[in-house]
């Protein structure tokens, strides 16, 4: 039979690497699900509940490949369900491409059934969107869409009229000019630095006392590079949540994550230090920098936009950052006092004492502290996290000691709730041998609840830890702390998520007391196949961010005043909890 455009798609795919699509079928896509169904043999189609989920999944696919992760979906609300895990991967720059169909081509603009223009909505989103007119238009097209990807680190799209799918290459007349179908080829940059740069970056640094780095995602792949940097300097290294896993929680250089889910001493070193290193990363707080007249600054960053863009840099280094380091470490003069670092490795033990203390608590309802706290002790030598977005990450952020080995993903700057789930499916289908584990929060889960039935169906080694505080607890505390307003819109109607999980095909377990959420964590991970911990925990908890502001304070007591269920409760754990009481110092 001949090869219709869907076909040529396909083959396309395969021979630019794609291994895995997650989607989710429909009418306006049947021609391309026919080509991957008699391809099953070289492509794999995952299939979600939700097409949101599939971009969850197709990022954190990417993300812990490096490779182009792929999401399908169907004309009209298929499409456009996909943006919000789209807008994920754009923002972490993760390479994605995004599958969508169309009506037929000549009722396109017509108001006939779902009939949205991709190619205009996914402008946005993508680094590069076109609809595919022709059977002869594919290849190119599809060529372009990989490179776009893989080039920007973000979102390409095709759009994919339905009958166009099923047109064969004999039908559609190619043009003049269209002589030769590209090639399946992709170069890098070699994204060195600038020589002058790097000489201007080691003057800003080697003249600094009191060193401090910041780490992002950028960094993820020059962990090496990065610790030599920091033992010629004498710096301690915050790390931004999305370059969590670039070094190790227990390395002597590290004093944890930094920002409103991030640690008191990675602060107090930003608020010491008199030069700053920044490495790829594109932290978006820009009250947890260091002050503009502080601190000197150097930035390395692949993205010569990104230079300067939160914090004023004096030399900006545009280049690959294990290289960056390489070439900035031959021109560091080696520090010979360790007072700076010595401070910070003092305030990190303090930090941790805190909040081995506060996490041992006894009583009910459990701390969600000792949740995680009993889940960091457990976790797998090669395990891959994924938080969700929320109260959750807070302490997915704090509490869970990234080890070598391990790695850690979260939607960063889009800080999307409900990818945790989808982001651990992912990983799975990314690293079949390894355990994912998705640290959630009961808001979070709700809105992928389904995809526990995509874990089942696949039989995927995830772990879910719920932190089921039966509150939106993350907003619930920006309500009052932020504006000095009474919680409103925030508590949940209360769920047994371990009843749903058995419901979905994934073994649940509830579990209510402290004594109990160590063993029934052993209990999940000496378990195949997926597993869901229901654990149900203390609402009045609250979230405190390690730079405590007096405004924090007055606001949360203006909130009391107007009126806020569960005063009496807060005020008492704040009293209770370590770590919150050490950051009035």
């Amino acid at each position: 039979m001949p090869q219709t455009a869907s076909d040529i798609f396909v083959e396309a795919l395969i021979d630019w690497g794609v291994e895995v699509i997650f989607g989710l079928p429909g009418d306006g896509i049947n021609g391309v699900m026919e080509a991957l169904r008699t391809r099953q043999d070289r492509i794999r189609f995952v299939q979600a509940r939700h097409e949101e989920a599939a971009a969850f999944m197709a990022v954190a696919y990417a993300k812990w490949t490096g490779k182009l992760g792929v999401c399908l979906a169907t004309t009209g609300p298929g499409g456009t369900h996909l943006l919000t895990g789209l807008y994920d991967a754009k923002f972490d720059r993760a390479p994605v491409l995004a599958i969508t169909g169309l009506p037929y081509h000549d009722l396109i603009g017509t108001y006939t059934q779902q009939d949205i223009d991709h190619t205009k909505v996914f402008q946005d989103v993508a680094a590069y969107t076109t609809a595919i007119y022709g059977a002869q238009h594919v290849r190119q097209a599809t060529a372009l869409a990989c490179r776009a990807a893989l080039a920007d680190r973000g979102v390409a799209h095709l759009a994919f009229p339905s009958d166009v799918q099923e047109q064969s290459l004999e039908n559609d007349e190619p043009s003049p000019r269209h002589k030769a179908d590209p090639r399946v080829t992709y170069t890098e940059n070699a994204r060195l630095p600038d020589d002058e740069a790097i000489a201007g970056a080691a003057e800003v640094l080697n003249a600094g006392r009191r060193v401090a780095i910041l780490a992002g995602q950028g960094a993820l792949a020059a962990g090496a590079e990065l610790a030599r940097t920091a033992e010629l300097l004498g710096a301690p290294i915050a790390k931004a949540l999305l370059g969590k896993a670039v070094l190790p929680d227990d390395h002597p250089y590290v004093t944890g994550g930094v920002g409103y889910l991030g640690a008191r001493p990675s602060q107090q070193v930003l608020e010491a230090c008199d030069a700053l290193l920044i490495v790829g990363s594109n932290f978006p707080y820009v009250e947890y920098y260091p002050q503009p007249d502080q601190a000197r600054a150097v930035q390395i960053d692949l993205d010569p936009r990104r230079i300067g863009l939160r914090f004023p840099a004096e030399v900006g280094v545009v280049g690959d950052a294990a290289a960056s380091l390489r070439a900035l470490n031959d021109r560091l003069q080696a520090r010979t006092d360790p007072s700076f670092l010595a401070q910070a490795q003092a305030w990190k033990r303090e930090w941790l004492d805190a909040l081995a203390e506060g996490a041992h608590r006894p009583g009910k309802p459990m701390k969600p502290q000792r949740v995680v706290f009993e889940l960091n002790r457990r976790l797998p030598p090669d395990a891959i996290i994924a938080a969700d977005s929320g109260f959750n990450t807070a302490l997915a952020a704090q509490y869970l000691m990234i080890r070598e080995g391990q790695t850690f993903g979260v939607s960063g700057t889009l800080a999307s709730m409900g990818c945790g789930l989808p982001y651990a499916i992912g990983a799975c289908i990314a690293h079949p041998d390894r355990t994912a584990v998705a640290v959630v929060g009961d808001g979070g889960l709700s809105m992928s609840l389904a995809e526990l039935a995509t874990a089942a169906r696949y039989r995927l080694p995830i772990k879910v830890v719920v932190i089921n505080n039966g509150s939106l607890g993350q907003i619930k505390w920006e309500q009052m702390l932020f504006l000095g307003n009474p919680e409103f819109g925030c508590e949940l109607a209360p769920v047994d998520f371990a009843k749903v999980a058995d419901g979905l095909g994934v073994r649940g377990l509830r579990v209510e007391d402290p004594e109990a959420i160590g063993p029934a964590l052993e209990d999940a991970f000496a378990t195949e196949g997926p597993v869901l911990i229901d654990a149900v925990v203390d609402s009045a908890e609250i979230m405190l961010p390690p730079k405590r502001r007096e405004a924090y304070m007055e606001h949360l007591a203006q909130a009391f005043k107007t009126g806020t269920a569960g005063q009496d409760a807060i005020q008492q754990r704040m009293r209770e909890e370590p770590a919150a009481t050490s950051l009035k110092r």
